[in-house]
């Protein structure tokens, strides 16, 4: 029995969107990926050269692929070991522009300084439909809570991470 043209429109138009959804959230997690692993050339790849980020509660704000990528290294250098997780994706597609909340929970190991910060925020992003797929057109984040531990207050406290022998 032949489907009706209209409903073989919204079917595959409600496949389309699915579709859309889904490379969202892979970039999102591509980009978490990337950033804890310090894959900068990799991470730059997923921003428009106009991109924009605003960390720290606008504290600091980026314009411009390279200058985020720059900005991003200076802050997340050697002496830190970061592990990012989003999650609870509240994301909308609007033609070739999309919008996305995500819930952040963080933990970020300051071995020069000796402490854990562990935080959550929310992230606020703008993406961009470009030849190469979805691109973050900016990223930013408004914290909810940091907690900061002393390792020096944590008795037995041991702590891995590559390029670092164990420290306690």
């Amino acid at each position: 029995m032949p489907m009706n043209p209209v409903e073989t429109r919204r079917d595959v138009t409600g496949l389309v969107e699915l579709y859309d959804l889904e490379q969202l959230r892979q970039l999102k997690y591509r980009y978490l990926r990337h950033l804890d692993l310090k894959q900068w050339n990799e991470l730059g790849a997923l921003f428009t050269s106009d991109a924009t980020a605003s960390y720290a509660d606008g504290a600091h704000g980026v314009a411009g692929r390279d200058n985020i990528i720059r900005f991003l290294q200076e802050v997340l250098g050697p002496a830190m070991v970061t592990m990012h997780q989003c999650h609870h994706p509240e994301l909308q597609v609007h033609g070739d522009r999309a919008i996305g909340r995500w819930y952040l929970q963080d933990t970020v190991h300051m071995m020069e300084h000796r402490l854990t910060v562990e935080g959550s925020a929310f992230y606020e992003d703008r993406y961009l439909r470009t030849g190469a797929g979805w691109r973050f057109a900016h990223t930013g984040y408004k914290r909810v809570v940091d907690r900061t531990t002393s390792w020096d207050d944590t008795p037995g406290l041991r702590i891995t991470a590559p390029g670092f022998d164990a420290l306690s």
